[in-house]
């Protein structure tokens, strides 16, 4: 399992940039790339899978135990040549003050030598007790090579291979020049998603070519190579679901914030996935029920509520009970309207509340919640979870008899204290979780539609036989 960890001295120096072209570039010679990203993060992973041409699963050993991390890697490195995991922030940053939960601990659970992301801007002999500081500061990690990120120039470059090669025993594998065509378009919460790009695929080929003529691939190849043998579970085999149940899922520009594993999840738990265009969709499918995960409707505020038909057949639907799970921005779609920028629009309705943008994050990072009685998904829901959020928004006007099924005990959720507001049928909540982090919110949300839909054909069974119909 050839594989490496791509990671920087600090965040924004460039390193996902670094990642995406080395994955495009790989990929481009007919190499299998498996990407990962370490910690919670949806842009970047859809970014990094456009680049690789395969899914690319997050690592988080916050929210993940042990066994499950390995599970995940195990089963996503399959038919891979190369894996690639892109690290976040910087390469000893964490929560935890022994860096149990860093990219540097991760790279040493998975035997992950390090390729270095500098951003050399302004350094020339400074950058030789950066790099003895990294390499002192946890000698079991190996860093195995250092890309210099927008370098100035020629004579730049070499000035920083000289300090480098005299001073440092790592070897500088690439040398990327300052360069408009690496953009990648950003707003106000990161990379914009490549999902409201109709020139992703383009963009992404660019980088790579660029990446590819200034990093030399082969020696990538030999520091993932070097990588030794890395014991995992064996890979159990794809697991084929009863496809009994019709789900929905917004999938759009507004609505793309999906982990992979956990759709796989849905998928084993006996569900088929319907997509759902919210922008473009006059009317609803015909579905058992409905999944709306995170993504920027703010963006796309005029599209949204001009789909006048689709939005009243949502609230009527909800309405009347259509088992419905939504996250952060579906949540705000749900409500009765979003303001943004001086622009309030009118939304599905169904959560008596109405969302507002804020210039700063209203709430951000790893979330931590108790379930309460209200949670509608019945047995084996109750306790601890744990999810993450990233949010803007803030909802506003909410009715003051709101049911919640969640205590926030770390985190912000809704209001600082609650999080998963109840309506009917209906889960929304800031937080978003991942089945793989204990929760197992997948078969547990596939198991409660398959409830309500056996209910519901009870029902029609019943009422049939008691007032049949006359010819």
């Amino acid at each position: 399992m050839d594989r490496l960890l791509v990671s920087a001295a600090h965040k924004s120096s460039g390193k996902t940039t670094v990642t995406l072209g080395l994955c495009a570039a790989l990929a481009g010679q007919g190499t299998k790339v498996q990407p990962f990203k370490k910690g919670p993060d949806y842009i970047d992973p859809m970014w990094l899978a456009q680049a690789a041409g395969r899914p690319c699963f997050n690592l988080d050993p916050y929210l993940m135990d042990d066994a499950a991390l390995m599970r995940c890697v195990a089963e996503g490195v399959q038919g891979a040549g190369i894996t690639i995991v892109e690290g976040n922030k910087g390469l000893y940053d964490g929560l935890s003050l022994d860096g149990s939960n860093s990219n540097a601990a991760l790279a040493k659970r998975l035997g992950l030598p390090v390729l270095l992301v500098i951003d050399a801007r302004g350094m020339t002999r400074g950058i030789a007790p950066l790099l003895l500081g990294y390499q002192a500061f946890d000698r079991d990690l190996r860093i195995g090579g250092v890309i210099l990120n927008r370098v100035g120039g020629a004579r730049h470059e070499s000035k920083l291979r000289a300090v480098i090669e005299h001073y440092t025993d790592l070897p500088v594998i690439g040398a990327v020049a300052e360069d408009p065509r690496l953009a990648v378009l950003e707003r106000h919460l990161g990379l914009m998603p490549c999902n409201e790009l109709g020139d992703a695929a383009a963009r992404v080929q660019g980088i790579g070519r660029v990446i590819g003529a200034q990093v030399d691939l082969k020696r990538v190849r030999a520091l993932a190579a070097s990588a030794g043998p890395l014991d995992l579970p064996a890979s159990a085999p794809p697991t084929a679901g009863r496809g009994d149940l019709r789900i929905g899922i917004a999938r759009d520009r507004a609505f793309g914030f999906y982990y992979p594993d956990d759709l796989a999840a849905l998928e084993a738990a006996g569900a088929e996935l319907v997509p759902i265009d919210t922008l473009h969709d006059a009317q609803l499918p015909a579905i058992d029920g409905l999944f709306i995960g995170g993504g920027f409707p703010e963006a796309c505020l005029d599209e949204l509520e001009a789909n006048v038909a689709l939005r009243a057949a949502l609230h009527k639907a909800i309405e009347a009970g259509l088992p419905t799970y939504a996250e952060c921005g579906g949540l705000m779609y749900l409500a009765r309207s979003i303001s943004w920028q001086g622009r309030t629009a009118r939304m599905v309705g169904a959560i008596a509340g109405d969302a507002v943008m804020h210039v700063r994050p209203v709430g951000r990072g790893y979330v931590h919640l108790d379930t309460t009685v209200h949670h509608p998904w019945g047995a084996g829901v109750e306790g601890s979870l744990r999810g993450h959020e990233f949010h803007h928004s803030s909802l506003d006007n909410l009715d003051a008899g709101v049911a919640f099924a969640y205590r926030v005990t770390r985190g912000h959720g809704v209001d600082g204290v609650d999080d998963g507001i109840v309506v009917h049928n209906l889960l929304a909540s800031y937080t978003h979780l991942r089945t793989s982090a204990g929760g197992h919110w997948a078969p547990h949300f596939v198991a409660f539609v398959r409830r309500e839909r056996d209910a519901r054909r009870k029902h029609l069974s019943i009422t049939e036989e008691t007032h049949p119909c006359s010819t």
